[in-house]
């Protein structure tokens, strides 16, 4: 098993606001994206379509990040690994199985929309600073710095 993969990317729409739950010491949020796909019948030149439902999950930072900025019809592509979970259904008492994507990486896709922002990040900073403190020196975060010449010393 050592040359296994467990990898799946998805472009698609939210079907609905994510919702979360607590999971442990970490909070879990799920929603589920449409991904369609479209062709023409060649046989009759119509143009059909089918949609499939994803389910995500995401834990942590990346779940606060999912619940304060998706939204129903926000365009987002997900990443993840495929995860499928065993139940038993309450009417019947078999066994049903729920696969969903356990994410890894989400990203927003789309124009800049500002009503998906959190209330906090909507409202313009005093003075027309930055969100975010306005700082320009980004170099605790490229991983190469120590290799940069720092000519201020």
């Amino acid at each position: 098993m050592a040359n296994d993969l467990n990898s799946c990317s998805f472009i698609g729409r939210a079907g609905g606001d994510p919702e979360s739950r607590a999971a442990g010491s970490s909070t879990a949020c799920n929603f589920s994206i449409a991904v369609g796909k479209s062709w023409t019948n060649k046989s009759s030149g119509q143009k059909e379509e089918r949609t499939e439902w994803v389910r995500c999950t995401a834990f942590g930072k990346l779940g606060e990040i999912c619940q304060n900025y998706i939204t129903k019809g926000k365009q987002v592509y997900v990443s993840g690994e495929l995860k499928t979970d065993k139940f038993q259904d309450k009417e019947s008492g078999k066994d049903r199985y729920s696969t969903s994507i356990v994410l890894n990486n989400m990203q927003l896709l789309g124009g800049r929309d500002d009503t998906t922002a959190p209330q906090a990040q909507r409202q313009a900073p005093a003075g027309g600073a930055p969100v975010g403190g306005g700082s320009t020196d980004f170099s605790d975060e490229i991983p190469f710095a120590p290799y940069m010449h720092n000519t201020s010393a």
